[in-house]
């Protein structure tokens, strides 16, 4: 299940007049709301399934692009919306070894419920006789732990670094109270979580959940004065205390509870909210391996080895979280010819060119639905919406005022990232003092790195960076070609 709240994580309930089962709903229930997001806005007869796109090449002449799919489709769109997902192209750990693994083996996102059993609404009874190891403590792994020490017969967690694990809570929706909500209250629900989650303070907590309270006030802006810093850096300690007592509280074994206990400032890795996951620690049948914040260096045929200690397992899950900080183009799946014939991995080589991370110069009427250069939240169905909010602008005016085609200038990128970089100066620094994530790049300290950051703090203000570029007839920092005669 997603860690935000149904009610502002899935898309459109006012809409649908759909209300979600829990606080927090699980997979079946997210991917059944999305078919009927797909069935209520006619979405299904649009759609080409089973396609892969292969190659999309800008046409100058015709200005059009020229996409060519899997099934030997070849398309002409005037605008190619490239919105080939966030966190969905699975991620391995680069280990020593990965391959010479004996057993079974797979990925989160690659579930195989016919070696494990069950499905994703019953127990795995295929594992009563297994050993699982599972590599990785995320956001995935606090949830699929519990699952494992259910039924298998050993599970073996590999730690590089414990995750933060708060209350989640999870209750049903009280359907009397959801049907007394009046019109427009999902978007204010989602402006007010993602005020509250970004130090802004509202006058009321609507969502009241585990990230409102500890994101209340935010510790990653820039300091004014010494002071200041220090207050700050006091509040994020006192916020990751409360984390570390509620291992104390729940694991009975003390030097397991000290090794599951976070020692980084809040905004380094993505919290986690569960209520099962610590607990597990507490069966007999769940092992912690903790690899002193090295991680896993060497997998055998008979599975990992860590300090020169081979751990056997039948099965090797990895819970290794998906591609954040990649290339675009290896998220893609293809690599987009513009202008001249050249390709976007040439022209990003270095890292993104952008203007607000949507358009890219030699690439006319390319739209880009990313956060590199863009904005972020850890509500997913906010910045999404507001993205392609701006992205049907620009191509609906576009045809309304006959322009064929449209990218930024070059100096439009250049004063667009160097923006970025003194609004998150702040957080740079903070980061630097992190553990390795997706969050500062894995540590990478490169130019690419640096130039693929997401806007920081409140989305809204990253927002307010949109709506005055649309509110601004002469589309600034773009160069634009009219439709001819």
């Amino acid at each position: 299940m997603c860690d935000v709240e149904s009610l502002i994580y899935l898309p459109f309930l006012e809409e649908t007049g759909y209300c979600p089962t829990m606080k927090y709903a699980p997979a079946t229930e997210i991917f059944e709301h999305c078919q009927r997001v797909g069935r209520h806005f006619e979405l299904y007869e649009h759609a080409l399934f089973q396609t892969e796109t292969e190659g999309a090449t800008w046409d100058d002449e015709a200005d059009r692009w020229r996409v060519t799919t899997s099934r030997g489709d070849v398309l002409s769109p005037r605008f190619l919306i490239a919105a080939g997902g966030i966190m969905h192209k699975a991620k391995l750990p680069g280990i020593k070894g990965i391959t010479d693994f004996e057993g079974r083996a797979f990925h989160t996102a690659r579930w195989d419920y016919g070696y494990t059993g069950g499905s994703a609404t019953e127990p795995m009874d295929r594992l009563a006789d297994k050993r699982v190891g599972i590599i990785g403590t995320g956001a995935t792994a606090i949830q699929v732990v519990p699952q494992l020490a259910r039924t298998a017969k050993d599970v073996y967690v590999f730690q590089r670094t414990p995750s933060a694990v708060g209350v989640r809570g999870n209750v049903p929706i009280d359907r009397e109270w959801f049907a007394t909500l009046e019109p427009g209250w999902q978007r204010d629900r989602i402006l007010n979580f993602t005020s509250a989650v970004t130090g802004d303070q509202p006058d009321e907590d609507l969502v009241d959940d585990g990230w409102t309270d500890v994101l209340w006030r935010d510790t990653q802006r820039e300091a004014a004065t010494p002071e200041e810093a220090a207050e700050l850096e006091r509040v994020d300690f006192a916020v990751m205390e409360t984390f570390r007592r509620r291992v104390d509280e729940i694991v009975e074994d003390p030097e397991t509870a000290e090794k599951l206990k976070p020692w980084y400032a809040k905004h380094c890795k993505r919290l986690c909210f569960h209520d099962e996951y610590l607990q597990a620690y507490n069966e007999p049948n769940v092992h912690l391996v903790d690899t002193d914040g090295v991680g896993v260096q060497e997998i055998g045929p008979q599975g990992p080895v860590v300090d020169g200690t081979t751990y056997e397992v039948d099965l090797l899950i990895f819970a290794s979280g998906f591609e954040v900080t990649t290339g675009l183009v290896s998220r893609l799946g293809f690599d987009p010819v513009g202008r001249d014939g050249q390709h976007l991995s040439e022209r990003w080589a270095d890292g993104a060119h952008t203007l607000h991370g949507v358009m890219s110069n030699g690439f006319p009427n390319l739209l880009i639905a990313h956060f590199v250069q863009a904005g972020f939240g850890l509500n997913f169905h906010h910045y999404l919406s507001e993205l392609t909010d701006h992205l049907t602008h620009i191509a609906a005016s576009c045809l309304a005022d006959g322009i064929a085609t449209i990218e930024p200038t070059v100096d439009a990128e250049e004063a667009w990232v160097q923006q970025l970089w003194a609004a998150g100066k702040g957080f740079g620094r903070y980061a630097a003092q992190c553990t390795p994530s997706y969050n500062n790049a894995e540590g990478e300290r490169s130019m690419a790195a640096a130039r693929n950051i997401a806007h920081p703090g409140n989305l809204m203000n990253y927002v307010a960076h949109l709506e005055r570029w649309r509110e601004d007839p002469s589309r600034p920092g773009t160069v634009t070609t009219l439709v001819e005669a």
